[in-house]
């Protein structure tokens, strides 16, 4: 891995000579942008646990599982997550009446929007900006590059009714004139890998015209597959800048090309990624 720089990491060299197409740019939403989110794993896992063990302490095995699932399997939709559960839960046997994935999901959902609840209301009521709820400099680099005539979108593992509320709530929905695209439970047309492809062929691009931005997995992998330039987002989430060490290698794993920290220095970033051009209209 190479670090140039103290806000940019670049862990493929080659990708720098394939830089100043890009036309077309999707992000993944919570923790890319968001962190309206901020502390779901933990939700998650406590949920998780508690399903597959009932009132019986889980064992360092079973906890060992259950996080490494939840690190691997970022950025998939949810009810993905929670058939994977209903299917653990089913294999250790450990309560009596194992619940569906659809009633594992509610569940999770209803801890955590408790706290996404909280974090929306002093925002709606104008007493906390919208960017305290962002990583640093997001709106601002999405503004970049919808200045320079890049065509966004943003694809999300969370539903699709409460990412595009949560966008307009963080005065980022107008941003996404190629869409927002959340999950749509069982039906996985909104998944990170058909809205990829679904964009590299609506507007017959090569790979180096689609940029991917995330920070989770999933999509920096399908980004990967289909020769599409991969820009990690490795940060503190609590801190909404810098580095989060636990992602980088996380994100290093999952082939990104690039990785910051934020976007704090987002016109360098949009002028490394577009070039010194004028804006593409």
């Amino acid at each position: 891995m190479e670090n140039n720089q103290e806000w940019l990491k670049v862990i493929n060299p080659a990708v720098m000579e394939r830089l100043g197409h890009i036309r077309h740019v999707l992000f993944d939403f919570d923790g890319t942008l968001s962190v309206l989110r901020q502390g779901w794993e933990p939700v998650m896992a406590a949920v998780m646990l508690e399903s597959i063990c009932g009132a019986v302490p889980a064992t360092p095995e079973i906890e060992q599982q259950v996080h490494e699932y939840i690190d691997r399997s970022t950025g998939i939709l949810t009810i993905l997550q929670m058939q994977w559960l209903e299917q653990t839960v089913k294999r250790y046997g450990k309560v009596a009446q194992p619940l569906d994935a659809a009633a594992y999901k509610a569940i999770y959902l209803r801890r955590l929007m408790q706290t996404v609840n909280r974090r929306i209301a002093p925002i709606a009521e104008g007493r906390v900006a919208p960017d305290q709820q962002m990583l640093a400099g997001a709106g601002a680099f999405l503004a970049d590059l919808r200045d320079r005539g890049v065509r966004l979108y943003a694809a999300s593992g969370t539903d699709h009714a409460d990412v595009v509320h949560e966008a307009q709530v963080l005065g980022l929905a107008a941003c996404f004139t190629g869409g927002i695209y959340g999950a749509l439970d069982e039906i996985e047309a909104h998944s990170k890998e058909r809205i990829i492809q679904r964009i590299l062929d609506e507007n017959h691009l090569s790979g180096d015209a689609l940029l991917v931005v995330g920070d989770g997995p999933v999509e920096l992998r399908e980004a990967h597959s289909r020769q599409a330039i991969a820009l990690g987002v490795a940060s503190d989430e609590v801190a909404r800048q810098g580095w989060n060490m636990c992602k980088v290698k996380r994100l290093v794993d999952a082939q990104a090309d690039l990785l910051v920290a934020d976007f704090n220095r987002h016109t360098a970033l949009t002028t490394l990624l577009l070039g010194e051009k004028a804006a593409f209209r």
